[in-house]
């Protein structure tokens, strides 16, 4: 998020940021967002969690130094704690202002920001078939990344407000069983037949292979203030995906997601989840300790172990905002979002 350094308020700057950053040497990009207050930090390809890691140090500091030089600040989260989303201007890609057309209200309260992991595939069939495999896990990693609290300079008691206004978007949520990548296929290149969507990114499932880049992304972790906890779950996604290999997809109870996913986004690390067996209700904590422990022979492998550290399994970075909101007010919970975007 682009804030104003007086205010802390959003400020509407990404293509004086995106501009700037074209003249220097970064291990990615920036690239706009819907809303013109939001910029999205693109990392080219890693070979691992760490250099992912690096590329979004150097990233978010080459940002912030451009911001700085014009009375601006960065602030990285799921939401803005006061600025109301509906009330910022959209920005100027045409694509975005034909978005906003289609779906009205639904798109300008999109003012939320997530974590998208890119997990390399080996082939379409093993995307589809680690999608259905990781998707009983997912509404664990929503509850672990919780950070936004606040919107529109309400704590709404949610721990996640950005998972909520995602739903709002039509294809949101859980992807269909579709029973196979061909099934996927044939349902995206339908829709877009019909006319509802111009391209496959047009359905914002949580989960969605993409093709272009032969992976599976993953976008359902809020938005991470600390680099720490971005690596952290990038760490999860790729270990997770490694650890539930399958040739053959498994359709995941859909119903299953749907309640674990509203639990996630109601109560964070607090909630109570069905277990991936379907048999029982567990806390966070104890599935967040259950998948660290599956997940932890490909961790060693991909040398990410070090990593996982970052993960509290009986909290988010969500709660720290509203110890502080509650505490000292919206603005301190800004400024203390930015003085951690940056470490």
């Amino acid at each position: 998020m682009i804030l104003d350094a007086e205010t802390l308020a959003l400020a509407p700057a990404v293509d004086l940021l995106i501009a700037e950053s074209e003249r220097l040497e970064l291990p990615g990009r920036l690239k706009t967002e819907l809303f013109a207050s939001i910029v999205e930090l693109n990392t080219d390809v890693c070979d691992s969690v760490g250099g992912a890691h690096e590329a979004l140090r150097v990233l978010r500091g080459a940002a912030a130094r451009i911001a700085a030089n014009h009375g601006l600040r960065l602030a990285a989260a799921g939401t803005h704690p006061f600025s109301d989303p509906e009330q910022q201007q959209i920005a100027s890609d045409p694509r975005y202002k034909e978005f906003v057309g289609f779906a009205g209200v639904s798109a300008r309260r999109q003012g939320v920001s997530g974590l998208h992991v890119h997990v390399g595939m080996a082939s379409a069939d093993a995307c589809y078939a680690t999608l259905e495999a990781i998707l009983p896990w997912m509404p664990l990693v929503l509850a672990l990344s919780a950070n936004s609290p606040y919107l529109a300079g309400r704590a709404t008691g949610l721990a996640s407000n950005r998972a909520e206004v995602l739903a709002q978007l039509p294809r949101a949520g859980a992807p269909p069983a579709f029973g196979s990548y061909a099934g996927w296929e044939s349902f995206v290149e339908r829709l877009i037949g019909l006319g509802l969507a111009d391209d496959y990114t047009r359905f914002w499932w949580d989960v969605r292979p993409h093709p272009r880049f032969g992976t599976l992304e993953i976008r359902m972790p809020d938005q991470p203030t600390s680099l720490a906890v971005t690596a952290a779950l990038s760490a999860l996604l790729q270990a997770l995906c490694v650890s539930v290999e399958v040739e053959e997809p498994r359709p995941a109870d859909r119903g299953d997601y749907a309640q674990n996913r509203w639990a996630a986004l109601r109560f964070g690390t607090a909630a109570e989840l069905i277990h991936p067996d379907g048999a029982r209700l567990v806390p966070v904590s104890e599935l967040a300790r259950e998948a660290l422990d599956l997940v932890a022979p490909a961790a060693e492998k991909l040398g990410t172990a070090g990593d996982l550290s970052a993960l509290d399994p009986a909290s988010c970075e969500g709660e720290r905002q509203l110890a502080i909101g509650e505490r000292d007010g919206l603005e301190a919970v800004c400024a203390d979002l930015v003085e951690r975007t940056l470490g």
